[in-house]
């Protein structure tokens, strides 16, 4: 493969899963990791990725406050209205960060009066501009590459509520491996904000849908409904109806 091919995969990858690491990158291309340190750097200067230790952030999720640049926005703001139709007045709702998280707070109804809680600073932002919803910030120590709190005192703070939905932004997500993540502290978030709900949402767009990362996060039973922007009887979402879960 040549180095722009190459380099092509990897902007690909990071815009796709937000974050990628430098390990996964030499699975998936099959060069050494001096090959991708360099291809990193490389499109880091260029302006097109943000070089972080152990692998590179999207542009697009670094700069959330803003909503130019975001990977496949369109399918995710379909994602986003149809998440918000499961959402009722007086329902306490958890949700992670993320670009489509973000779509989900600019499509809340207006009429809308229900209590969010987040880690996300981006996110607890567009929840702040609604005029009847409670915003919660879950506080602790701040990742500041994609603005983020994360830490023992975070997830004491999930495990005290006791939400009706909880909203997943997803990494990636597989029938035989579940979903799965890059980042262990934002795992552990996640696996909190799980135990903590009645009902987990997996907001994922389709290139998501039988990908895996190297940190698990649950099997897929622990999820209740998958949310993409495909229609629900969509071939590649079949098995995962047929296992059990409600899909939209």
């Amino acid at each position: 493969m040549l180095k722009e091919e190459r380099q092509n995969v990897i902007l690909h990858e990071v815009n796709l899963h937000n974050r990628v690491l430098t390990t996964y990158l030499v699975e998936r291309l099959g060069v050494s990791e001096d090959t991708i340190r360099r291809d990193l750097n490389e499109l880091a200067d260029l302006g097109r990725i943000i070089k972080v230790h152990g692998g590179a952030l999207s542009k697009s999720f670094h700069n959330a406050f803003s909503p130019t640049d975001v990977y496949a926005r369109s399918e995710k703001k379909i994602i986003a209205q149809k998440a918000a139709q499961l959402i009722e007045n007086g329902m306490f709702v958890l949700t992670t960060g993320g670009t489509t998280i973000l779509e989900l707070a600019r499509a809340l109804p207006q009429q809308l009066h229900a209590t969010f809680f987040t880690g996300s600073l981006p996110v607890a932002f567009e929840y702040s501009q609604h005029p009847h919803i409670e915003v919660i910030v879950i506080g602790d120590r701040l990742l500041k590459n994609s603005k983020i709190t994360v830490g023992g005192a975070a997830i004491e703070q999930i495990r005290q509520v006791k939400a009706d939905l909880c909203f997943l932004g997803t990494n990636a997500i597989d029938l035989r491996d579940g979903l799965t993540d890059n980042d262990l502290d934002v795992v552990q978030i996640k696996k909190a904000m799980i135990e903590s709900s009645s009902k987990v949402v997996s907001l994922a767009i389709s290139e998501k849908i039988n990908t895996s990362q190297r940190l698990k996060v649950c099997n897929i039973n622990s999820i209740d409904t998958i949310i993409t922007e495909l229609e629900p009887d969509h071939e590649l979402l079949r098995p995962y109806a047929a296992a059990g879960l409600e899909i939209r």
